[in-house]
């Protein structure tokens, strides 16, 4: 199954971390966040990817084509700088870099690697900055069974800020963090078939035309997830990830052993 990475935007929130380098390409433990999005699918099976590229598409091309398999694996050095590795990350990963442009947005860039992805059943699609330990094969059995024509995982708002309610003359009613409203957002990770391609129209956003048009029909799903999931949009997000890193807490990528687990749990 295709996992499409939308990898192209500028990342301005995160410009702190992102000045010379496209968002998904800024490091957490070892390797760039594009990475570990793509470690994660690849740990459930979906090692097939096309990345959507645009803004500094040399920088995301240049360190696959050099990728450093010891960086992230054990290895043994001996001679002359001989090096065995011990492990590999990427030898059964198929990728395919395609420039969506600068400026797209997300509808754009889906539409312009639409002939890669005619002949799935199923393609998989993530925003690309954001990272979840939820069991991938839970939102595709969901959705292949269903009529749908595209399904995403939604998250509780990690935001800290408070949601008032009002009446028409101002008295306050409730007020309660964002987080317990009971709110859901858009968290990222999508299964769709490429009829959505029918829904898309030249220039248009994914989420905004497309999805209001699939709501109509009643074919657009959610998987409700309240388990890990983290955006990482500012600085203070990828400081978060990197003191979880230094402690070895990584939950992304054990989600699949745990996944396993809960499917049999003698195993």
């Amino acid at each position: 199954m295709k996992v499409v990475l939308f990898c192209g935007g500028l990342g301005m929130r995160l410009r702190e971390a992102s000045e010379s380098l496209p968002k998904p390409m800024v490091p957490v433990a070892y390797r760039p966040l594009l990475w570990h999005v793509m470690k994660y699918y690849a740990s459930f099976g979906h090692r097939d990817f096309v990345l959507c590229l645009g803004y500094k598409a040399d920088v995301v091309k240049d360190y696959f084509l050099h990728y450093d398999e010891a960086t992230s694996n054990d290895f043994v050095l001996s001679g002359r700088g001989q090096v065995e590795l011990l492990g590999s990350d990427i030898h059964d990963w198929r990728i395919t870099f395609v420039d969506t442009g600068t400026d797209a947005n997300i509808g754009t860039r889906l539409a312009r690697v639409a002939p890669y992805l005619r002949d799935e059943e199923i393609f998989l699609a993530n925003y690309a900055d954001g990272l979840s330990d939820f069991p991938l094969p839970d939102l595709i059995e969901r959705f292949r069974a269903s009529g749908a024509v595209a399904s995403f995982l939604s998250v509780p708002p990690r935001s800290r800020f408070h949601m008032v309610r009002a009446g028409v003359d101002g008295a306050v009613e409730s007020i309660e963090e964002l987080g317990d409203s009971g709110v859901r957002i858009n968290g990222g990770f999508f299964a769709m078939r490429p009829t959505i391609f029918d829904y898309l129209n030249e220039g248009e956003e994914l989420v905004e035309e497309p999805f209001q048009r699939l709501i109509a029909e009643r074919r657009l799903l959610t998987l409700p997830y309240d388990g890990f999931w983290m955006p990482i949009d500012t600085l203070k997000d990828k400081l978060e990830l990197d003191a979880m890193a230094e402690v070895g807490e990584l939950p992304w990528l054990h989600a699949a052993s745990a996944f396993a687990a809960r499917r049999d749990p003698a195993a």
